[in-house]
């Protein structure tokens, strides 16, 4: 499928593990109304994996009150994503996170998404910003040993949110708080 940016990102319906332990389906549908940050990662009970999901974990207010669903995909077992979160830190799993995990295991959402690598059947690390009308505006894929900067990807969303409410276009480096360019001066 190549490049998603100014496409309308791919739906899907899929098993999640809900914050509370409980599984449900969820579309990406559903989200419509709010941003999305859908983020893969290629399998769990592994080394970044885990850094990656609690750092969003960890960040999540901040997310929520910028109107932001995250949630986080992997070609694992919802069954298998249950067992990780109800593992302990300690113990090598990921203990209480605050955002759902999907469940990818068809390898349907992730070849929607271009970030599957046939050979190894695991997805890359995919990043997709998805605004409020489903629209994909920012991706960012890295290699499997790359991990990511959940500060990054904050910044891009307020910078999307700035550019929405302002009109304006934002120069390299923009931070919030920071002006915007104005379109054609």
């Amino acid at each position: 499928m190549g490049i998603l940016v100014t496409r309308e990102a791919p739906d899907f319906k899929t098993s999640a593990v809900m914050p509370d332990l409980t599984f449900a389906d969820l579309t990406l549908s559903q989200f419509r109304g709010k941003y999305v940050i859908l983020f893969f990662y290629p399998l769990d009970f592994t080394f970044v994996c885990p850094t990656e999901i609690r750092a969003f974990s960890d960040s999540i207010e901040d997310f929520e009150k910028r109107n932001v669903q995250i949630l986080g995909c992997s070609v694992d077992s919802p069954y298998c994503h249950l067992a990780w979160m109800k593992t302990s830190r300690e113990e090598g799993g990921l203990g209480p996170i605050r955002f759902p995990l999907l469940s990818d295991i068809t390898k349907g959402i992730s070849a929607a998404y271009d970030v599957l690598l046939p050979d190894a059947g695991v997805a890359l690390r995919g990043l997709f910003l998805i605004d409020r009308k489903g629209i994909v505006q920012h991706e960012l894929v890295n290699n499997l040993p790359l991990g990511r900067s959940i500060k990054e990807a904050l910044r891009t969303l307020e910078e999307l949110q700035y550019i929405e409410e302002h009109g304006e276009v934002c120069p390299a480096n923009w931070q919030p708080g920071e002006p915007g360019i104005s379109p054609g001066k």
